[in-house]
């Protein structure tokens, strides 16, 4: 069965209730479905940003517990490599989506993103973007 690393953006989806991304992370099996610690970087930023600190660090602390968390560690390499190659093409993007997108390459995972336009950059990804219908049959 497929596996997914899901974006912080799909995160913020999934929290919203949007796009029906429970439905779809509940089709492909939530032991299927990881998070990059990154992702709680993002998150938990996004809550010390917010006005409702409160509410946003109480859904961090959700999807730690849903979600197993995927350390950077393993794709360090990846990233070097990877930001080394589109430094040299000019086409180089934010930090924290390289190292996403290589956690993804790097654990063999799919990467799960409406943030197609910066990692699909990310030589040997495979993404879904479960915003849409064509990867989510959940949407109406």
């Amino acid at each position: 069965m497929d596996q997914y690393l899901i974006d912080t953006d799909i995160c913020v989806h999934f929290l919203k209730g949007r796009f029906r991304i429970n439905d779809k992370v509940r089709e492909a099996g939530l032991d299927n479905c990881y998070i990059s610690e990154i992702t709680i970087v993002e998150l938990t930023y996004g809550a010390y940003k917010s006005t409702d600190f409160k509410k946003h660090i109480l859904e961090v602390k959700k999807m730690e517990v849903l979600f197993e968390i995927i350390p950077i560690y393993g794709s360090i390499n990846k990233y070097a490599e990877e930001r080394v190659r589109l430094q040299k093409a000019g086409t180089l993007i934010p930090d924290f989506d390289l190292l996403i997108g290589t956690t993804a390459v790097a654990n063999n995972l799919i990467m799960v993103t409406n943030n197609e336009r910066h990692l699909s950059r990310t030589s040997g990804i495979v993404i879904e973007n479960w915003t849409k219908k064509e990867f989510n049959k959940h949407i109406k």
